[in-house]
C-alpha cells in the first residue's frame, strides 16, 4: 500500500514535515509512505492552462500521477493568518479538475502551535468540495503541537496516537 504524504509549509525543516516523516516510521509493515517536495515548484494555477483538451504543466502532471497512483494522502498542513498557505491551496487548485482522485481516502494532520483549527476546517471543505474521502477518524489536530518537535517528533504519546490515525487511513484504505 502506497500513501503520499503532502507538506503544506515550503520550509525545509518544518514540524509539518516533521509529522510526516514520523508518519512514515510508525506506518504499519507493508505500508509506504511517500513524501512529495515539489509544491514550491508549481506553477501559479491558471483555468487557461487546465482547460479540456490542453496538457497541464510538468509539474502539475507529474503530481497528478503521483497521486493518482496512490492508494491514500495523508496531508499536514500549517496554519498562516486563520488559513492555509498560499502554496499549499495552489496545489489543490490544480488537483480540483482531477476527477481520479474523487473518493481518495485522505487524512489531516495538524502542527501548528495555535492548534491550526482554522486551516484544518478550511482544508477539510476544500477537500469535500473536491469530493475527496475525509476520514475524520484518522485526521488529527492535537497532540501534534510544534513544541514537541524538536527536528523530529520523539514524543512516545504523541507517536502512538499518530500510528492509531495511520492505521485508521490504512484501515479505509484497505475497506
Amino acid at each position: 500500500m502506497r500513501i503520499v504524504g503532502l507538506n503544506g509549509s515550503l520550509r525545509r525543516n518544518s514540524s509539518n514535515a516533521a509529522l510526516l516523516r514520523a508518519a512514515m516510521r510508525v506506518a504499519p509493515s507493508g505500508v509506504q509512505i511517500v513524501l512529495y517536495d515539489g509544491t514550491a515548484a508549481l506553477p501559479h494555477f491558471n483555468p487557461d492552462l487546465d482547460a479540456d483538451g490542453v496538457d497541464p504543466p510538468p509539474a502539475v502532471a507529474s503530481l497528478r500521477t503521483l497521486l493518482i497512483e496512490s492508494d491514500g494522502i495523508l496531508i499536514s498542513s500549517p496554519e498562516y493568518a486563520h488559513g492555509v498557505p498560499g502554496a499549499f491551496k495552489n496545489l489543490l487548485d490544480w488537483l480540483v479538475s482531477t476527477g481520479e482522485l474523487v473518493d481518495k481516502p485522505v487524512a489531516l494532520l495538524n502542527a501548528s502551535p495555535s492548534g491550526g483549527t482554522y486551516a484544518q476546517s478550511s482544508l477539510a471543505e476544500t477537500l469535500r468540495t473536491m469530493n475527496w474521502n475525509l476520514l475524520e477518524e484518522a485526521c488529527l489536530l492535537d497532540p501534534f503541537v510544534r513544541q514537541r518537535i524538536v527536528n523530529e517528533l520523539e514524543d512516545e504519546q504523541a507517536l502512538l496516537v499518530l500510528q492509531r490515525a495511520i492505521e485508521a487511513l490504512v484501515r479505509a484504505i484497505a475497506h
